[in-house]
């Protein structure tokens, strides 16, 4: 390890971020997530200087993102995701996908390559960050939860599946050929997965738990491990992999040992949201170019014009498809708007697809540092705006929000 200091250092940024978020937490709710890349960006080249990059801190990071997905590829409740409610979302989705592409287009000059980034980024949803909120506050195990589970799950699924198309350096046909190849492979693993799994892997489950052997840990880092081999080997985006990984646990889980799973959860969600996943966010403040978004020239001028307008645009291409093609059963306007500002909250794909956009040389580190920086901004505002719709809508004097002080949840 080259610089031993820097990992001291984002661990002890890892420890503080919290700590900053449930201090502020009385006057403003700020997901800790906000804290984890404002520190990070504070150490960063661009501002103290203390943090350095060496082949450990990176592949750190890297490991972060793989678990953060698929920790949001573990979300996905297949029971709830389904029917109509599914093809609104579906539909909602490819609607944002098309609007996010001409939008792009005509912000790009009619760029394709950046435009693919840009629209692709547009699509996406936090679905890690606004499924606590939700669990907190009551609302995730009604109606109003399960459509919002189905529009955000799409909203994380179909921005991988395009970054696996777009960004894989095939033509459209082969990258349709391979993933095909690849959805064939998963598609198996799934019915492996829902098989009844023999007596013995529920007891070695029970029996290893509470020890040193911790074999429940151990099969789901494998199935990550390797779900991220076969998408290494298919020539696909890893994140791919990852996402796959995490529906597949879900299904092993909750088949073979339902009365643990969630037990089990929390043990993997102390590895991702205890140690990996922040190391991530962390790596991705130091890395945000702060000095390209504030700098003279055109940078200094797409800072206002990106941080505004793409915060309007994340509503306009994500938000208003939702509200056009909710459920039938969402009537109230509150309901629906809620649900499109719910379903424009995005940050970690964001992060990932501009990562991936100035790797290939595709978009400035400007415009990436203001497309993050205006991704941060919707988890922040959004589901504030949401929520108060909601309490608008149940009226002054209506029934009280259960577990309102805990809204803020641990948003990714």
């Amino acid at each position: 390890m080259e610089h031993p200091g820097t990992l001291v250092l984002i661990m002890a940024l890892a420890v503080l971020a919290p700590l900053l978020g449930y201090a502020t937490g009385r006057w403003l709710p700020v997901p800790v997530v906000i804290f984890e890349i404002v520190l990070g960006i504070l150490a960063g080249p661009d501002v103290l200087g203390w943090a350095h990059h060496d082949q450990v801190i990176d592949t750190l990071s890297d490991l972060g993102l793989s678990m953060l997905i698929f920790l949001a590829g573990y979300e996905i409740r297949f029971a709830e995701v389904r029917g109509d409610t599914l093809r609104r979302a579906g539909g909602a989705w490819v609607l944002s996908f098309a609007a996010g592409l001409g939008v792009a287009l005509l912000l790009s000059g009619a760029d394709l390559a950046k435009s693919l980034v840009i629209g692709t980024a547009l699509t996406s949803t936090a679905l890690g960050a606004v499924l606590p909120i939700l669990r907190d506050s009551g609302r995730l195990e009604g109606r109003f939860g399960s459509v919002v589970m189905a529009f955000g799950s799409v909203g994380e699924f179909g921005p991988i599946i395009a970054m696996a198309l777009l960004f894989s350096g095939r033509s459209p046909g082969a990258a349709s050929a391979v993933l095909a190849v690849f959805a064939v492979v998963t598609a198996g693993a799934v019915f492996w997965a829902m098989r009844p799994r023999p007596p013995w892997f529920a007891r070695l489950i029970a029996v290893t738990l509470h020890s040193s052997g911790q074999f429940a840990v151990r099969f789901v880092m494998l199935l990550l491990a390797g779900m991220l081999g076969l998408a290494h080997v298919f020539g696909l985006d890893t994140l791919l992999g990852a996402f796959a990984a995490g529906m597949l646990t879900r299904l092993v889980l909750q088949g073979a040992v339902p009365e643990r799973s969630d037990e089990i959860l929390e043990r993997i969600e102390a590895i991702g949201f205890g140690f990996l996943v922040p190391f991530f966010y962390i790596v991705t403040g130091i890395d945000f170019d702060l000095a390209a978004l504030l700098d003279g020239g055109r940078p200094l001028l797409l800072l206002p014009v990106f941080l505004l307008l793409f915060l309007l645009l994340f509503l306009l291409v994500r938000g208003v498809p939702a509200y056009l093609l909710a459920p039938r059963d969402l009537t109230g306007r509150a309901s629906r708007s809620a649900l499109g500002l719910f379903a424009s909250t995005c940050l970690p794909l964001v992060v990932a697809i501009t990562a991936i956009g100035l790797d290939e040389k595709v978009i400035g580190a400007g415009e990436a540092a203001a497309l993050v920086a205006a991704a941060m901004v919707s988890v922040l505002v959004f589901p504030l705006l949401a929520f108060r719709l909601l309490r608008r809508e149940e009226g002054d004097g209506g029934r009280p929000v259960p577990g309102r002080t805990a809204e803020t949840g641990e948003a990714w």
